[in-house]
């Protein structure tokens, strides 16, 4: 990133759109819950004006924030997820509960934003296991910081979805990891297969709070949003030992994952890495790569992987934007070499023999080995020992909902063997929970098998 970044101008190479007829379907975010019509119509304005006048840095948008509809519609998106507490053990139920409910509640937050009063609490770190073993932070805000979160999102995602590129996916609306899937898929098909698979060690914890609102400034001007952004960013972290004793702990780096805010921060900053590499003097250019990028995760896909281009990445991700690179991870791939692979998304990019022995070799894309290895760890913890005197028909059902969103994500490509491969060993987990049931060996109704019979049972086929 440059020292001022308010002197480079995105370089949106999308194709042209009829800003006076957008598509309307993202007004209504990724959430369970439909927006207010005035909501929906600030978010479409803002957007539109972002989209004429690229320059333009927004100088009221606070008070947009604590408009009581939006607030609301950031209420209901919260409680429609309805996730565990933060520091203070506060739940929706509980919001709920308290006199006056909701409508109380959300007047004081209005109050408080609108006098400048708020100030953000601590938010609570916990960790969750990665599949390499490690442990990955999670930052948990209270719920009242979550509503102004996604108040604020509310209204600054329609600004900054004006300016991000057409090669990011991640937190996105209308976008998801299928359409990055695609994009890799067209950029190999079209010969770019030596791909540079890159791996930012522990990004939304190292984003320097500096640049980041030199970013955030390239668009916004208010002051008040970029105070309420930096008292976020400044929040103290707690976290309590084995002991049950609490560390607190604040950095001048990171977004903390978990809270509302944070993809679109993180958005944000990586945007800025896309304009470079799409500038005159970037990748695109003098090496006519692709890059393909979701949230923290980008591949750059070229004919030829040269020095000049790895070093650009490099100097680029951490002399420039602060980034770390984990090289352990971090490779280059030549998809041209047979029984070489990329893995990206959960998914595994390779180019098999023909399977009707033609000479030509075929893009196959289908799930990787290390998410069979995490769908084999959901399926054994849906079926543990512990959870023995569980009446079958109810594990089935949770079994065919986790098995309906896996194969919805895993659809894109060649996954039937993955598939066919998955419900066998959820017919094998589910006969040894029928036999453990019972002292006596359990024996399906004369003249069917296992297999047959946990069906009967009522479980789906992919």
């Amino acid at each position: 990133m440059e020292p001022n970044p308010t002197t480079e101008e995105p370089n949106n190479n999308t194709k042209a759109q009829d800003i006076n007829q957008p598509e309307l379907g993202w007004w209504s975010v990724k959430s369970d819950v439909k927006l207010p019509v005035k909501v929906a119509e600030l978010r479409r304005k803002l957007y539109l004006k972002a989209k004429q006048e690229p320059k333009f840095r927004f100088y009221a948008l606070y008070d947009r924030i604590y408009r009581r509809d939006v607030l609301a519609a950031a209420w209901w998106i919260v409680l429609a997820k309805n996730k565990s507490p933060g520091i203070d053990g506060v739940t929706c139920q509980d919001i709920m509960d308290a006199p006056g409910g909701a409508a109380k509640y959300l007047d004081d937050l209005h109050e408080s934003l609108r006098t400048k009063t708020y100030r953000p609490d601590r938010v609570k770190r916990t960790y969750i296991e990665k599949p390499d073993g490690r442990k990955r932070p999670l930052g948990i805000p209270t719920m009242r910081d979550r509503i102004v979160q996604t108040a604020a999102v509310l209204v600054l995602e329609s600004v900054f979805e004006a300016d991000f590129l057409d090669t990011s996916y991640g937190f996105r609306p209308e976008r998801s990891a299928h359409d990055a899937i695609k994009a890799i898929q067209g950029h190999l098909q079209q010969g770019f297969r030596e791909v540079y698979d890159a791996d930012l060690k522990g990004y939304f914890d190292t984003i320097p709070h500096d640049k980041l609102i030199l970013a955030l400034k390239m668009r916004i001007a208010d002051r008040a949003v970029l105070h309420l952004i930096q008292m976020w960013l400044a929040c103290e972290l707690v976290e309590e030992d084995d002991d049950g004793k609490r560390h607190i702990t604040r950095s001048d780096r990171g977004t903390p994952q978990g809270g509302v805010i944070s993809p679109l921060l993180s958005n944000v900053y990586l945007h800025w890495f896309e304009v470079a590499f799409h500038r005159q003097d970037g990748p695109v250019h003098f090496a006519k790569a692709k890059i393909v990028r979701y949230a923290d995760d980008f591949v750059v896909l070229a004919r030829y992987q040269g020095q000049r281009l790895r070093d650009w990445l490099s100097t680029t991700l951490e002399d420039r934007f602060e980034l770390t690179i984990n090289r352990e991870k971090t490779k280059v791939v030549n998809l041209n070499h047979p029984k070489t692979s990329l893995d990206f998304l959960g998914y595994t990019f390779r180019y098999d023999r023909d399977l009707q022995g033609r000479a030509h070799r075929y893009l196959n894309i289908f799930p990787s080995r290390k998410a069979m290895a995490k769908a084999r760890d959901a399926i054994r913890d849906l079926t543990r020992p512990q959870r023995c005197f569980m009446p079958v028909v109810e594990m089935i059902t949770e079994i065919n909902v986790w098995q309906r969103g896996w194969t919805n994500y895993f659809k894109s490509g060649y996954p039937r063997v993955a598939f066919r491969a998955i419900h066998s060993y959820i017919v094998a987990k589910l006969t040894t929970h029928l036999q453990r049931r019972s002292q006596r060996a359990y024996r399906p109704p004369v003249g069917k098998s296992f297999y047959a019979h946990v069906h009967d049972l009522g479980l789906k086929r992919p």
